[in-house]
């Protein structure tokens, strides 16, 4: 059977479509690009907090050892370090906020419309090397709806690795596609796809989300497509979570990756 030729690469956009380009010259976050709570209305502001530091152009996102688990009420121990480009809730005891990733949850803590960058269609991009988790733990790039309506909640995923996924020589499987959620007009259609290269190095992860369809490469190799595509504006969720285990075994901390770029550009 002859070969299956690879998918062409991605050409790039042209430079004045760009419209998101995350400021990483430090020594402080850009809080006019990031929201550094992770889905504070389930939680709280001060218990969803990120961590993280910012110079020379790279950002490392962190979990540290004695960070709290962000929602012991929801999510158990997990812990997040997450960076959003908006947030929105009803009020407190209400149902209404943004990724609703279990039954039952309550808004804990009220959050004003924020809405910093809200892209709807067009390229993001990230440029990352996932050099710093281990077994527990996950880097990820996603996007989520706003949820204006319930239905709006789909998630495309960027790029997710988990440590465990990591192979001594650096090879991953890469988490990509997309969960609709509460959207009845996507169906789940996720992946990990086998990557050679090694992902502590910096690679460039990146999807193309036209009305018709989103299409997802690696360093401008098509690696995805879904023929889908959510039909209103979405955020940015960056993250680094960790799953501490059970005594005991032990994690490794700070669980981190390394961020050397996030693009948005608009659609042509």
């Amino acid at each position: 059977m002859p070969a299956v030729p690879p998918a062409p690469p991605v050409p790039p956009p042209p430079p004045d479509m760009l419209e998101f380009d995350a400021d990483l010259s430090g020594p402080e976050l850009d809080l006019e690009q990031w929201i550094p709570h992770y889905l504070p209305q389930w939680s709280s502001r001060e218990r969803t907090r990120a961590r993280y530091d910012v110079a020379d152009g790279i950002l490392r996102l962190r979990v540290d050892a004695d960070q709290p688990a962000w929602s012991a009420e929801y999510d158990g121990t997990t812990q997040v370090s997450n960076l959003q480009t908006a947030v929105r809730s009803g009020a407190v005891g209400s149902s209404i906020g943004q990724h609703p990733f279990r039954e039952g949850l309550v808004v804990r803590e009220a959050q004003g419309d924020r809405r910093l960058y809200t892209p709807h269609f067009g390229r993001i991009e990230i440029v990352a090397a996932i050099d710093g988790i281990d077994e527990h733990a996950m880097a990820a790039l996603w996007l989520i709806g706003l949820e204006e309506e319930p239905e709006q909640s789909a998630e495309i995923c960027v790029f997710e690795v988990f440590g465990r996924d990591i192979a001594d020589d650096g090879s991953a499987l890469v988490g990509m596609g997309m969960h609709p959620f509460n959207d009845p007009t996507i169906t789940d259609d996720f992946e990990q796809v086998a990557f050679h290269d090694d992902v502590r190095e910096p690679h460039t992860y990146t999807v193309d989300w036209r009305p018709e369809e989103v299409v997802f490469s690696i360093d401008g190799l098509v690696r995805k497509r879904v023929a889908q595509s959510p039909q209103y504006p979405m955020q940015l969720m960056l993250d680094v979570f960790a799953f501490p285990p059970e005594p005991p075994a032990t994690a490794s901390y700070p669980q981190s990756f390394a961020v050397h770029a996030v693009r948005g550009y608009r659609a042509g």
